[in-house]
């Protein structure tokens, strides 16, 4: 069985320029996701607005990201990878900056339902452009990946704390002062050349359509849209029940994703080169439905939620590398058709689970939407399990 590098190999820090151009703007735009975790509160407190109408500033988000994530491959094979990011970095930039003048909860829910169209235009590229541009392998390239993931969110949180113990609307002008960083860091540091440019053969809207006729591929997507369930609960309902101000829930979310980052480029490739992808990703999300479980039964203990939340972290980076690992190696297509269509079917996930955990809150109690989360991960499990002739083959060529 093949593993993913030992994270100690020189390689991994010894990549091009233009990696550590997108790796840097990559962390930037992760930012934004933490960045207006700590504010959602403060959000419905100021906009009058219910748990489940905030919670739908995710749901907008990922909703239009789902679906955005079906273009992103014929966008840029056509514009190129250089291009792209720098639209979806404009995109992202523009919209942040029209939430933060926003004035009622309608308008933002439908301008974070255009950063999300940024967001997908960034994300799906910025991972082609890492695995494409690096030269240490897939394996360690997923792992930077998922490094600028974890240090985006995990910084996010504490700057989002900051700005928004000033005002609601910091955060979301912090994400647009920091994409315009970004823009400019793209633009002089990634290559012109065009060996650097994408796919020389156009990617049809099609692809990844065609694309999820590969088992294995469809498997991971709905794996991780159940999952996402409970990744989202956590990430958007949890502030509510924590009973913390901007700065706690900020510094509540840095514990969260330091430890993201930290197993997600560290103990990730030691859990699959211990256990294989396939039982190391289930067994982290077994430990995830656990966790969410607890918080269901003891919600209204401050300290057992404030820890939950942290200890999730590591479970959750652990699991994002050895999932995204096998998404790359899943099927035989271009790798970001394959990114494409798996991440098509995660935001689904997304999409529905906020807005679910807060109407299932508002609808019986605080306790039942960890619960119900914890339902989904424990069916993500289970799942995988049953389709595991499928995805097998991930641990056979994973690292080549």
């Amino acid at each position: 069985m093949s593993s993913l590098p030992e994270q100690g190999s020189s390689s991994l820090l010894k990549q091009p320029r233009a990696v550590w151009a997108v790796f840097f703007a990559g962390i930037i735009a992760f930012m934004g996701l933490g960045l207006v975790d700590p504010i959602l509160p403060a959000i419905a407190k100021k906009l009058d607005a219910s748990q489940s109408q905030v919670t739908l500033l995710f749901t907008s988000y990922n909703a239009v990201m789902a679906v955005a994530m079906l273009i992103t491959g014929a966008i840029s094979s056509r514009l190129g990878i250089k291009w792209t990011l720098l639209l979806g970095i404009l995109v992202i930039a523009l919209f942040s900056a029209l939430g933060g003048f926003s004035n009622s909860i309608g308008a933002l829910i439908t301008l974070r339902g255009g950063w999300g169209l940024g967001n997908a235009l960034f994300v799906a590229t910025a991972l082609t452009a890492i695995v494409t541009l690096s030269n240490s392998g897939t394996a360690q390239a997923i792992i930077l990946y998922e490094a600028a993931i974890g240090l985006g969110i995990s910084v996010g949180p504490l700057l989002g704390g900051w700005l928004g113990a000033i005002s609601w609307r910091g955060p979301f002008l912090g994400v647009a002062g920091l994409m315009v960083v970004a823009f400019f860091s793209t633009v002089f540091l990634l290559p012109k050349a065009k060996k650097h440019e994408g796919p020389k053969k156009s990617i049809s809207l099609s692809a990844p359509f065609k694309a999820l006729k590969h088992r294995s591929l469809v498997v991971f997507g709905l794996t991780a849209a159940l999952y996402n369930f409970g990744f989202f609960t956590l990430l958007a309902y949890a502030p509510f029940v924590l009973g913390l101000d901007e700065h706690g829930l900020g510094f509540v979310f840095l514990g969260w994703g330091i430890l993201l980052a930290v197993t997600s480029v560290f103990m990730a490739p030691k859990l699959q080169k211990a256990m294989g992808t396939i039982k190391a990703m289930s067994l982290m999300l077994a430990l995830f439905a656990v966790v969410l479980l607890i918080m269901g039964i003891w919600t209204q203990t401050q300290w057992v939620t404030i820890t939950c939340v942290i200890v999730a972290g590591a479970l959750l980076g652990n699991n994002n590398t050895l999932i995204t690992t096998a998404v790359m190696n899943a099927a035989p297509v271009e790798r970001s058709t394959a990114s494409a269509a798996y991440s098509f079917l995660r935001f689904i996930g997304g999409a529905v689970a906020p807005y679910l955990a807060g109407k299932l809150a508002e609808w019986y109690n605080p306790h039942i939407p960890f619960i119900v989360g914890a339902a989904f991960v424990f069916v993500s499990v289970v799942f995988i399990g049953m389709n595991h002739r499928h995805v097998k083959h991930v641990d056979h060529v994973a690292g080549h």
